[in-house]
């Protein structure tokens, strides 16, 4: 699918992702070849891991950003189950 880019479009969509901006670079891509949100999200995902193993530190944000959602999910969880305990703890 890179073949379908321009270099302009190429170098916006890199500069969005070295900037940790994946859906502008989702937007991005979408715009230049018409696909669909879910293969734009498909490539953009394929071409970010190819970006970081080419330059880790100029793609830092990509990696950096990997597991923050499970991340957050662990803490909402363990929140839940405290304010959980402590209202159970009311009712008694």
């Amino acid at each position: 699918m890179e073949e379908q880019l321009t270099s302009e479009q190429q170098d916006a969509i890199v500069a969005a992702l070295a900037s940790g901006q994946k859906i502008e670079a989702i937007k991005l891509y979408r715009e230049a070849t018409g696909e669909g949100l879910k293969e734009a999200k498909s490539f953009v995902d394929a071409y970010s891991l190819k970006l970081a193993e080419q330059d880790p530190e100029k793609f830092q944000k990509l990696a950096a950003g990997k597991g923050s959602g499970c991340a957050a999910l662990v803490i909402a969880l363990f929140s839940l189950g405290l304010g959980l305990s402590w209202y159970l703890g009311q009712l008694s």
